[in-house]
């Protein structure tokens, strides 16, 4: 039987069971959706906020399996649970982030997989500060065109632009193991550059995947620089790593992965150990057909796909 709606016409991510109202979380995974947006940093390419509800509803067009990895079907061993959504005020940034942050306390304590629906980027710095507060020293691959690592914009420091820098100065965060990947083009700034390797952190441009002649083999080189003297690594991924070819609801920037590339390598993290990912910046109102919304789904199951083949979880 289909699980209730998680609200409106909005069904659980990938068929999960609903636990919205629950008091105890059962399953190995929990999806849950932050629609926020921030500043928005660029006049009025907006809307990212309708992010969850258009990926919740394009994963019904979706089972489980993956002929490609081992004909595996990921519900057979792995299952689900949405949570639903977290509450967020509008008018009040430093409220929302907090919302984020105190959301996230509960479902890390679960000790479950989460995976994250966003909304803009900057979630991602509340949901990995809540993670440090569990005492685990924390490593992140983070996917992405663009540093995300500014002091601020137009005075908000929780800004889209801004949660990499917020993460260096987060006590429990391993700047060493934070490893920038896929870092290409000109809506970066010298002094995001500058910023990086200032906290210690480490750039892998797009360049620097390109020249590799085998990229799983660099996949697992890349998740051996995350790991390094911590306790978890954390995969975040901006839709904009992915070439505006293979992103039409995200940002407009060329000469980044192709969708191919990006499965490759996120499947090779989680066969080597992630506690948790989110996926931000997919706009719906910039996508007609919603192409971007609906890749996500095929990017988490094959996290999940890797986390199970890699020995890390089975029912």
């Amino acid at each position: 039987m289909a699980e209730k709606n998680i609200y409106g016409n909005t069904p659980p991510m990938l068929g999960a069971k609903n636990l919205t109202d629950a008091s105890e979380y059962d399953t190995d995974v929990l999806f849950y959706g932050v629609p926020w947006e921030a500043s928005s940093t660029w006049g009025d390419y907006t809307g990212v906020e309708l992010g969850p509800k258009q990926i919740r509803l394009s994963s019904a067009r979706y089972s489980t399996y993956l002929p490609e990895l081992d004909h595996i079907n990921v519900e057979d061993h792995l299952t689900f649970g949405d949570v639903g959504d977290v509450t967020i005020n509008p008018h009040n940034v430093p409220d929302t982030v907090g919302n984020i942050e105190e959301f996230a306390d509960k479902l890390w304590g679960s000790g479950k997989f989460l995976v994250g629906l966003g909304g803009d980027h900057s979630v991602t710095y509340p949901i990995l500060k809540s993670l440090t507060k569990t005492g685990k020293k924390v490593g992140i691959i983070h996917l992405d065109s663009h540093y995300d690592n500014n002091e601020e914009f137009e005075g908000d420091k929780y800004a889209r632009s801004t949660p990499f820098k917020r993460l260096y100065e987060t006590e429990g965060i391993r700047n060493e193991s934070m490893i920038h990947t896929g870092i290409k083009g000109p809506r970066n700034k010298p002094e995001n550059g500058r910023a990086a390797k200032e906290a210690g952190a480490v750039t892998l441009t797009i360049n620097d995947i390109r020249a590799q002649s085998d990229l799983k083999a660099y996949a697992n080189e890349i998740y051996d620089m995350a790991s390094k003297d911590v306790d978890v690594v954390y995969l975040t991924i901006c839709s904009d790593v992915l070439d505006f070819a293979f992103n039409p609801g995200g940002p407009v920037d060329g000469n980044g992965l192709n969708s191919y590339e990006l499965l490759t390598m996120i499947y090779e993290f989680g066969k080597r150990g992630l506690c948790g990912m989110d996926y931000v910046e997919v706009y719906p109102m910039q996508d007609a057909n919603q192409n971007s919304a609906h890749f996500v789904s095929t990017a988490i199951l094959y996290v999940l796909a890797g986390h199970v083949q890699g020995g890390h979880h089975d029912k």
